[in-house]
């Protein structure tokens, strides 16, 4: 019965505070925009995403495609970047080679967000026993080396995009899971969470619509800094031969196949290596930029 006069009142302010959520996003984009290095890794970041989607499409050859009668060849205006062993278009592949890397990054990055984000949700509010098995489960998961956890599950579960996606997301949920459990125990003891529970709303509801959306923003500062390395895992998993297969044309396959021709075409290892670059630029830019806009801390 505690809940019934406490749900009205929270339903009247849901207007208020949508609007309010409205506004800060609107005002949060608009300083990331002004922000230097933030707006350029924002740059970085959507081109290449825009590339992970219409770079096959734009390719002036095909990805795959040989042609034996220009192996291993420099720039020229036909192969603005080269081309590989077996004659393939770098620059074709370097296009098409977005949508591996990119969604890989991407997609094993938003994987342990959510999972590590929910679970360390889960034991910051609920404290207990529960937190204080999910962090020593932490700290023994935190103890391997992230990148040998991707080796050892792409190891048991064979190479491939899906392997690599799931490889790469689970080194990353023990830290999402630490930070999201700080955040929930630095909000839980704000005033306006007292006052909800004051108030007698019930537990689910304090978590779900006053606590999470306090948790959000460190966690999404960190994930787009988490996609920079997660894309890196990715391709030292493919450079390693435990990745993508060739003659996909994902990123560190692309260097892993360079390897042997460093003296005599060095462009062959060199664009892939700076799309690599790049892209994971591209994330730590905007992931700074994001810190400062949302951490009202953060220069003062």
């Amino acid at each position: 019965m505690s809940d019934a006069p406490a749900t009205p009142a929270s339903d009247a302010m849901a207007p208020a505070q949508a609007r309010a959520t409205g506004d800060c996003s609107r005002s949060a984009l608009g300083k990331l925009l002004r922000h230097r290095s933030g707006s350029l890794g924002l740059v970085l970041t959507v081109a290449f995403a825009v590339l992970a989607v219409v770079g096959p499409w734009i390719a002036p050859y095909g990805p795959a495609v040989p042609d034996y009668t220009h192996l291993a060849k420099g720039a020229s205006a036909a192969h603005w970047l080269g081309t590989d062993a077996f004659g393939r278009d770098t620059f074709s592949r370097i296009l098409a080679g977005a949508r591996y890397s990119i969604t890989i990054g991407l997609a094993a990055t938003v994987i342990g967000a959510l999972l590590g984000g929910a679970w360390g949700l889960l034991a910051g509010f609920l404290g207990g026993w529960f937190d204080n098995v999910s962090m020593r489960v932490v700290d023994v998961l935190l103890a391997f080396p992230g990148i040998l956890i991707a080796i050892g599950l792409v190891t048991i579960t064979g190479p491939g995009v899906g392997p690599v996606i799931l490889a790469s997301a689970v080194f990353g949920i023990p830290v999402f899971a630490r930070l999201a459990r700080g955040s929930t125990l630095e909000v839980k003891g704000r005033a306006f969470i007292e006052a909800a529970n004051a108030l007698g709303v019930n537990r689910p509801r304090v978590m779900l619509k006053h606590v999470l959306p306090q948790v959000i923003a460190p966690i999404l500062v960190y994930a787009t800094l988490r996609s920079g390395s997660t894309l890196l895992v990715a391709s030292g998993l493919s450079f390693l031969g435990l990745g993508v297969q060739a003659p996909s044309p994902e990123w560190g396959g692309m260097l892993s196949d360079a390897q042997l021709w460093l003296a005599v075409q060095p462009l062959m290892a060199f664009a892939p290596g700076v799309a690599i670059t790049l892209a994971v630029l591209g994330f730590n830019l905007l992931g700074d930029g994001l810190r400062d806009v949302l951490d009202p801390s953060v220069g003062r």
